[in-house]
């Protein structure tokens, strides 16, 4: 069983994703990231960087008692390991799937999410920044766009992790102020992923959840208003 710590948000449908895919029992912990569940002190024993996904494994392969892992890339590598599955046998293929991996993990979800909170949620529109971002997404949309315009998922001939890790970072593109009409080859692998029927039940699962948090005044500082002092056991409302 494997026990996953989740919010409805692109690095959280990535595991569901994962999970549904490859049929494993799994039980959803909701940390409700607008309420400052991240920073519970049980949630960040299991996620020091309080963030969410984390998972914890109740019976790893490698043995032993229950086996805890933060970072949604690290999870779907360790997922990918424990089951076999989405990720390529052979070495050049599993490189080639690790690299994409870092690419999203390193670029697409960073600058996506800059993208969401200067757009969204800054209580104040820097147009620079606006900018900055949704031009730097539209990059990142173009490097898909040739990636995919000779090879059916992004590591090659086969559906893998970095397809999983992805295409969450794509369902809010018009949020971002991207047009997929512009990037064929990235709207057809989108359809793709979006009709598997995986991803339409990790999509349900999300509907038990509210789709994002109500950014508040309250909220915003939760969310964006971290410092060191909150994880040494400070008071996240008032930043002590």
């Amino acid at each position: 069983m494997i026990d996953l710590y989740y919010w409805p948000t692109p690095n959280g449908h990535k595991i569901t994703m994962f999970l549904e895919e490859s049929a494993l029992a799994y039980r959803i912990v909701p940390v409700n990231i607008g309420k400052g569940e991240q920073f519970r002190p049980e949630f960040l024993a299991i996620s020091p960087n309080n963030r969410m996904p984390a998972i914890v494994d109740h019976e790893p392969a490698c043995g032993g008692g229950p086996l805890s892992v933060f970072e949604s890339g690290a999870i779907l590598w360790y997922l990918g390991k424990k089951t076999g599955q989405l990720i390529p046998a052979d070495p050049r293929g599993e490189f080639e799937t690790l690299q994409w991996l870092f690419w999203q993990v390193a670029g697409l979800g960073p600058m996506a999410g800059q993208n969401h909170h200067f757009a969204q949620y800054a209580p104040e529109k820097i147009p620079y920044a606006i900018e900055r971002y949704v031009r730097e997404t539209n990059r990142l949309y173009g490097v898909l766009e040739r990636r995919l315009a000779d090879h059916p998922f992004i590591a090659g001939e086969a559906y893998t992790v970095a397809d999983i890790a992805s295409y969450p970072w794509i369902v809010p593109h018009q949020r971002q102020r991207q047009n997929l009409d512009e990037f064929p080859s990235l709207k057809r692998w989108f359809a793709a992923v979006a009709a598997r029927p995986a991803t339409q039940r990790a999509y349900a699962r999300a509907g038990e959840f509210p789709s994002q948090p109500v950014v508040s005044e309250e909220s915003r500082h939760i969310l964006f208003g971290q410092t060191a002092a909150n994880l040494a056991g400070g008071d996240f409302k008032d930043g002590r």
